[in-house]
């Protein structure tokens, strides 16, 4: 009785992390819509708030598929384990993280294993006063810039 309890409770979870990565999911897409009509109308420029949907977008669809990959995880604890659940799982698992990578990629603008330069590089930029984008060194507006000295 005791196990049926159990894999009744993990079920609810699993449903549970379901409804809130499909939640996640929506509220991310008209967060990202909200804000992109909000940005783009009140003067920032369309393009610089398309840019910052497309990101704002993919951090909210990662974020759900997060949740509903480790929704089908804890569902196999409950699942009779036959070949074919399993392999199904497998594909579900791999399509979703998949997308995740990719989604990833796309909104950080570089590989994962990259990273950690991406991030130093641009720390440096930011001490110096530049932007990166595009991976194109900018001057920000902002920065103070200093005339070179005459050639002798």
């Amino acid at each position: 009785m005791n196990t049926e309890l159990a894999h009744a409770f993990v079920d609810h979870l699993a449903k549970l992390l379901e409804l809130a990565g499909v939640a996640i999911i929506i509220g991310g897409v008209m967060l990202a819509a909200g804000r992109f009509l909000w940005s783009g109308l009140r003067g920032a420029g369309w393009q610089a708030a398309y840019q910052a949907c497309r990101s704002n977008l993919g951090r909210g669809i990662l974020l759900g598929l997060e949740l509903l990959v480790g929704a089908d995880i804890i569902s196999t604890i409950t699942a009779p384990l036959t070949f074919e659940s399993v392999a199904l799982l497998g594909g579900i698992i791999a399509i979703r993280t998949f997308l995740s990578f990719s989604l990833e990629t796309e909104i950080e603008g570089c590989w994962p294993w990259q990273r950690a330069r991406k991030d130093r590089c641009g720390s440096e930029d930011r001490e110096a006063g530049r932007t990166r984008r595009d991976d194109t060194r900018r001057i920000s507006p902002d920065a103070v810039v200093q005339p070179e000295p005459a050639a002798r």
